[in-house]
């Protein structure tokens, strides 16, 4: 295991009471990769996640040196949410958790705004592969969404 992973541990959410620090998380992961997003759905999204989205999913969180630095979010089999603080992008931690999610909550699809191209490639990376798309996202707004499923 890279020394960058092995620092890192994952495990359940600690509930609304950590939600702020994981709305942070997301603001910072979002601001630094989804520069597609009106600032109205950015802000409207976030209002939403501690009262609507958090709480409609299974929450894991990555901590490192005691602080969370990302987490992923499941429902059935599927990986409804994965951010990683942009101050730690790029150093295994979304690869922790994703692999987290596969092992332990049987993760198998994820759909992913097709304009975060880093994002696709990540997934792709980790053995999902295309088997859809839809022009619009969840909430009928435009943002194509590709729907990926594991292979293998």
């Amino acid at each position: 295991m890279p020394p960058e992973i092995a620092d890192i541990r994952i495990r359940s959410t600690r509930g609304a009471v950590e939600f702020p620090e994981l709305v942070e998380i997301w603001r910072s992961a979002v601001e630094a990769t989804h520069d597609f997003l009106d600032r109205t759905d950015f802000l409207r999204i976030e209002s939403n996640l501690a009262s609507a989205y958090f709480p409609a999913v299974s929450l894991i969180v990555a901590e490192k040196e005691g602080a969370p630095v990302g987490f992923a979010g499941t429902s059935e089999q599927n990986l409804e949410m994965l951010f990683v603080s942009n101050s730690v992008r790029g150093g295994g931690i979304g690869t922790a958790l994703l692999r987290e999610a596969i092992a332990n909550n049987a993760v198998t699809t994820v759909d992913v705004n097709e304009q975060n191209s880093r994002a696709v490639g990540f997934y792709l990376s980790q053995g999902f592969a295309r088997v859809g798309r839809s022009e619009l996202d969840g909430d009928g707004r435009p943002y194509p969404i590709l729907h990926l499923e594991l292979t293998g």
